[in-house]
C-alpha cells in the first residue's frame, strides 16, 4: 500500500535510500534528453507513495535543475516572445487543477498519471510530431497551456501535452531545451503554490525534497557525460519503453 504520511519517510532508510535512487535517475534521464525529471521521479514514487507527496518531494530538484536549464544558453528572450501565450495559461491554471486534490480521490488521478504516461510514451515510441504553424498557434498555444496546466495541478506531470507543442512550433535543438526548462521551472513553482495553498505541502517534504537535490543533480552531471557516448535514439527507446511499461503499473495498480 501507498505510504500517505509524508513523516514515515524521515524514520525509513529503505524509503530515503529508493528516493535518493530515484531522484539520481531521474537527473540521468535529465542529464542525457534535457528532460524527464518530475516525470520519472513521479512514475516511480507514486509506487510506493500517494500522488501529494511525491509531487511535494519533486518540488526542489525540479525547480533547480530546470531553472538551470532553462538560463544555460542566450534563447530566454526568443522562448518568451514566441511562447508566452502558452506559458501564461500553462502556468496560472496549474493551481485550477490542483484543487482536484481536494476533492478527487488519489487512485483516479493516480490512474489519470498512469494514462497521461502511456500516452506521453506511445506518441515518442511512435515517433508522432505535431506541426504547428504561426497562425495555428494563435489558438493552440493558449489550448494547449490550459490542459498542460490543469494536467499538471492534478497529476504532477508537466509533459503532456506541453513538450509536443513545443516540439510542433519549429524551435531548433539549444532553443527546445530551453523552452521546456522554462516551462518545467514555471510548472514547478505554480505547482509549489497549488499543493501550499491546498495544505498537502509540510516541512518535512521540503526538507526530504531538498536532500533529493543531491542526487539529482550527480544524475545530472553523470548523464551529461554519458550524453556524449551514448546513441540518445536508443536511449529514448529504452526510457519510453519504461515509461510505458511503469504508467502501465500505476494504472493497473489502482483500478
Amino acid at each position: 500500500m501507498p505510504l500517505t504520511d509524508p513523516l514515515m519517510l524521515s524514520i525509513d532508510p529503505l524509503m530515503l535510500l529508493t528516493i535518493s535512487l530515484t531522484f539520481m535517475l531521474a537527473g540521468m534521464v535529465k542529464g542525457i534528453t534535457g528532460m524527464g525529471l518530475p516525470t520519472v521521479t513521479l512514475a516511480i514514487l507514486t509506487v510506493v507513495l500517494d500522488l501529494p507527496t511525491a509531487m511535494g518531494l519533486l518540488l526542489i530538484p525540479s525547480f533547480c535543475t530546470n531553472l538551470w536549464q532553462a538560463f544555460s544558453g542566450g534563447a530566454v528572450g526568443i522562448v518568451v516572445r514566441r511562447c508566452w501565450a502558452f506559458l501564461l495559461p500553462a502556468t496560472l491554471l496549474v493551481p485550477l487543477g490542483g484543487m482536484s486534490l481536494l476533492f478527487i480521490d488519489t487512485s483516479l488521478l493516480s490512474s489519470l498519471l498512469g494514462a497521461v504516461l502511456i500516452s506521453y510514451a506511445a506518441v515518442s515510441l511512435l515517433g508522432l510530431k505535431l506541426i504547428i504553424d504561426e497562425n495555428k498557434q494563435r489558438w493552440a498555444g493558449p489550448l494547449c497551456g490550459a490542459v498542460n496546466g490543469m494536467l499538471t495541478g492534478m497529476t504532477g506531470s508537466f509533459a503532456v501535452p506541453g513538450v509536443m507543442y513545443l516540439q510542433g512550433i519549429g524551435f531548433n535543438r539549444t532553443q527546445l531545451i530551453q523552452a521546456m526548462g522554462i516551462l518545467f521551472t514555471l510548472s514547478t513553482l505554480a505547482l509549489g503554490v497549488s499543493l501550499n495553498g491546498n495544505e498537502l505541502l509540510s516541512e518535512r517534504q521540503m526538507m526530504l525534497s531538498a536532500l533529493g537535490l543531491i542526487p539529482a543533480i550527480a544524475g545530472m552531471l553523470i548523464g551529461q557525460r554519458i550524453r556524449s557516448h551514448l546513441s540518445e535514439q536508443l536511449f529514448r527507446k529504452v526510457f519510453f519503453t519504461a515509461l510505458l511499461l511503469l504508467g502501465g503499473y500505476i494504472l493497473l495498480s489502482v483500478i
